[in-house]
């Protein structure tokens, strides 16, 4: 189903004994909300009618409070990955001709919604140099990022985590 703007920041709750419309809004990661009603507000379109003039009134005072702006966030691990080392990868890479080259893969992230990515072949440096290059490499995209001290914070927050 869907949802038209006038309706915006509005979902209907039909669920066991609760009937009416909920008024949800956001900033800086504080949840504002409130449920209006069917049988306190005196029917289904009274309580709509109340919930979208509440909504109206919530994102004017949102809008009075500045956006606070958000801090990266830093994946400290992640269960899908194998080598060990966030970032980095061991893929197959198919040429133009269709010739496979065993590689890892670095990946980072410069500024936010930029990626970028690069690979040390095996066949060229070998297994274990092709994986400490690649470590090597995302390292130091890293502590270009986040400051020289990048993996001493990791492994406080790292630690954190774990207890």
């Amino acid at each position: 189903m869907a949802r038209s703007k006038a309706n915006k920041g509005i979902s209907r709750i039909d669920s066991g004994s609760t009937h009416g419309w909920f008024v949800r809004g956001y900033r800086n990661g504080k949840t504002y909300s409130k449920l209006f009603s069917d049988r306190k507000c005196g029917g289904k379109g009274k309580a709509q009618k109340l919930a979208k003039a509440y909504r109206d009134e919530l994102n004017e005072e949102l809008e009075a409070i500045p956006k606070k702006p958000r801090q990266r966030r830093i994946v400290v691990s992640d269960s899908r990955n194998t080598t060990g080392e966030l970032g980095v990868s061991r893929t197959t890479k198919i040429g133009p001709n269709g010739t496979k080259h065993e590689c890892y893969s670095v990946s980072w992230r410069p500024e936010p919604g930029v990626q970028k990515c690069t690979s040390f072949s095996i066949k060229k440096y070998g297994e274990k140099k092709a994986f400490k290059l690649a470590v090597e490499h995302r390292r130091n995209k890293m502590r270009e990022i986040h400051g020289a001290n990048f993996y001493r914070q990791l492994s406080k927050r790292k630690q954190a985590v774990a207890s």
